[in-house]
């Protein structure tokens, strides 16, 4: 394709290496991308104020946060999506007797919760995710402050999130979209919400036709991006589902394999 107007961008996995970081050269490559009139939009699984955070150091204009449940947009958050408090409830509740150990984090617009008793492991964990989380006395707590305004709940299976936690959920909360993000992240989010519903509302607030979009990604949670996008690139590293419905497969994560699709276009 001609170079897209939005490039929806995925992190882990695509945009960050497996040592955890920003390649350097993507700095200088968001930078001209902006200039040629192509917007870069980080879009993850990850809260607003982290991604914020990981690119203070020249913030794009965009993000898609929360795997879609999140759009901001020029400093203001142009879409939000929140779930209904009963089955964010139900489900809290209900996590204490699932078959398979896990640790919730209850995601609003621009904060997130943790219990008070999450090992430091799994809090360390979720802290690379969830820069703005408060640790509070249970997420039941955490519910009652303000239970209209929760836009995911996420959840750090010890075990494999996709074999053991999805059909489980289906029962549990089978009106919630479930979507995998890793082998141990699955993310519960309000019916029919992902990045790729969070792509088409940003191509609408910037008044761009869905077929001057590109997304790139490598796991499940990005397949909704991709099947929406006029131009699907799934990572060499990708999950399999998102290869099968790529308009093109590019080198991985360590090989830089999105920058250098980003180049292309940039140079076209």
């Amino acid at each position: 394709m001609t170079a897209p107007r939005i490039v929806a961008l995925d992190m882990d996995g695509t945009l960050v290496d497996s040592s955890g970081t920003i390649p350097e050269a993507f700095w200088g490559l968001l930078a001209r991308a902006l200039d040629a009139g192509i917007v870069i939009a980080p879009a993850s699984g990850r809260q607003l104020a982290t991604l914020q955070h990981m690119f203070s150091r020249n913030e794009p204009d965009t993000f898609i946060a929360e795997n879609g449940a999140v759009v901001w947009h020029k400093g203001e958050i142009v879409s939000v999506s929140p779930l209904a408090p009963g089955a964010v409830h139900r489900l809290a509740t209900a996590l204490d007797t699932a078959p398979f150990r896990a640790h919730a984090v209850l995601c609003k617009p621009e904060i997130s919760y943790t219990a008070a008793n999450t090992p430091p492991a799994i809090q360390a964990e979720v802290d690379k995710y969830y820069l703005a989380n408060v640790c509070a006395s249970s997420l039941l707590d955490a519910l009652s402050n303000d239970p209209d305004d929760t836009v995911k709940v996420a959840l750090y299976v010890e075990t494999d999130a996709e074999r053991d936690a999805l059909p489980w959920l289906g029962q549990i909360v089978p009106e919630l979209n479930a979507t995998v993000s890793s082998r141990h992240w699955i993310d519960l989010m309000a019916p029919g919400v992902d990045k790729g519903v969070a792509l088409r509302a940003l191509a609408d607030t910037l008044g761009v036709d869905l077929a001057d979009t590109a997304a790139i990604g490598d796991y499940l949670n990005d397949y909704a991006m991709l099947d929406q996008a006029g131009w699907a690139v799934a990572m060499g590293n990708a999950h399999p589902d998102l290869k099968a419905i790529a308009d093109e497969v590019v080198g991985t994560n360590d090989e830089h394999g999105a920058l250098d699709r980003i180049e292309r276009w940039i140079t076209s």
